[in-house]
């Protein structure tokens, strides 16, 4: 019998009081249709409750979207609750209205990749594809 593979498991999450979730849906739906399984968290979500979210299901990339600016603080944080909750393994990555300048500064702090207004379906789906892996 042939190994199965687990599918790529992904959360969307909007952090913060950003109350504009037409984007994050798309994205989720975008993911689901690449053949990925989905968990949507809804919108104002605090980084606390991102992460248990993650933890809980298990997911081996989230992905934030937020266009209020507060993206240095929320993304920021929600990658210092993964590494203290042990999950250095789950990898992020973000979208929404972020500055270019920003983008090193959450490369630094841990975002694998960040996708700005305009980027493709396509080229977010396969970045998915060719740089996260299954965690378990």
């Amino acid at each position: 019998m042939a190994d199965l593979e687990r599918k790529m498991k992904v959360l969307v999450a909007k952090p913060g009081l950003d109350g504009h979730d037409r984007g994050a849906r798309v994205i989720a739906r975008a993911f689901r249709d690449a053949g990925f399984e989905v968990v949507y968290t809804g919108l104002h979500q605090t980084p606390e409750q991102i992460v248990a979210a993650a933890l809980q299901e298990d997911v081996d990339l989230v992905g934030l979207s937020c266009l209020s600016g507060a993206h240095m603080y929320l993304f920021g944080r929600v990658i210092e609750l993964l590494k203290e909750n042990k999950l250095e393994d789950v990898q992020v990555i973000g979208g929404g209205i972020i500055p270019e300048e920003d983008i090193p500064k959450l490369k630094e702090l841990g975002i694998k990749e960040v996708f700005l207004p305009g980027a493709s379906l396509h080229d977010i789906t396969t970045w998915v594809r060719d740089n996260v892996k299954p965690c378990s």
